[in-house]
């Protein structure tokens, strides 16, 4: 069982172009598809897809049209009260693969709501196999939020992965003592902003990223899964560091990789396979979606985890 938990859903809208985007210039658009994700609920729906139980907890109506849509689909959600509308986000993809992203804030949130959310999550916690805390906080939420909802999640004894960014990823890394998640699962340009690194050779050199993420591992996460755009992702534990580099594809859309990579590897660790394998099924997982329209998630038959070349790395030295 996986359960996640989307603060701040989105309805993601995507706008195929026809052409290069040109500042100014009327542009046309090939397709527009609309679908009801956020970084938490899109895992889950990669989690039905693969036929892994999963609960999806985010703050919407139970009528509003997103909830009907996730429940067409077969993802099992727990809509709490929200503070406002569902935001929408818009993506602009160009025919050569380059992705644009225009995100919304998302409507303002109090502290009853907030409560509430972590009260729904906590209650749906017990047993689960993985609790997965993902994307952006709406607005009028403390940065520090999740390294809370983490600390709580200790106590239940479920095994937590977090994949944001920003204010809320820099407050959790500054309570790793004592808040530290399972996995966690940043980006070059976020690895480089918890450790002081350069972003640029973070996701150009995979010992670089894997230096950077010992750093984290050092200070109390179990795992950290550092994602490399096309140079794939680099896994490191206490007990070693891995690289994996998709096989060659051509990019459609990048929204939703960096989710289903975070899928990919829980499912490994669901089917108790290595570290390096899960890492393996990560990039499988990410390179499948890339090839995919809009916010499109794999399915099993999209994914081709033979063709992943993996590598183990030397072990970074402590610091």
């Amino acid at each position: 069982m996986i359960v996640t938990l989307t603060p701040n859903p989105s309805i993601d809208r995507t706008i195929a172009l026809a052409s290069p985007l040109e500042r100014g210039a009327v542009l046309r658009a090939v397709s527009v598809t609309s679908q009801s994700a956020g970084k938490g609920v899109n895992i889950s729906r990669a989690a039905v897809a693969a036929g892994v139980p999963t609960i999806a907890v985010m703050p919407a109506a139970q009528d509003d049209p997103y909830v009907h849509e996730l429940l067409r689909d077969g993802i099992d959600c727990r809509p709490e009260p929200p503070a406002g509308a569902v935001r929408m986000n818009v993506t602009l993809t160009e025919p050569d693969g380059t992705t644009t992203k225009i995100n919304s804030p998302g409507a303002t949130v109090t502290a009853a709501s907030l409560d509430r959310l972590r009260a729904a999550l906590h209650q749906r916690a017990a047993g689960a196999g993985w609790v997965v805390l993902a994307g952006s906080l709406p607005p009028g939420t403390p940065p520090e939020w999740y390294a809370d909802v983490v600390a709580d999640l200790q106590q239940v004894g479920v095994p937590v992965a977090v994949d944001t960014s920003d204010a809320p990823l820099i407050a959790l890394a500054d309570r790793l003592e004592t808040a530290a998640p399972d996995l966690l699962k940043p980006n070059a340009e976020e690895l480089a902003s918890l450790t002081g690194g350069d972003a640029e050779q973070i996701e150009a050199d995979p010992l670089a990223a894997a230096a950077a993420a010992r750093v984290l591992v050092h200070r109390g996460v179990r795992s950290v899964l550092a994602t490399l755009g096309a140079g794939g992702a680099v896994l490191v534990t206490a007990d070693g560091a891995w690289h994996a580099t998709p096989p060659p594809t051509t990019v459609v859309s990048t929204v939703g990789a960096g989710d289903s990579s975070l899928f990919g590897f829980l499912l490994g660790s669901l089917r108790e396979l290595p570290p390096s394998e899960c890492l393996r099924l990560a990039v499988a997982y990410g390179s499948a979606a890339a090839a995919l329209p809009g916010t499109t998630i794999p399915t099993p038959d999209h994914l081709h985890p033979e063709l992943v070349d993996l590598a183990e790395l030397p072990v970074p030295a402590e610091t």
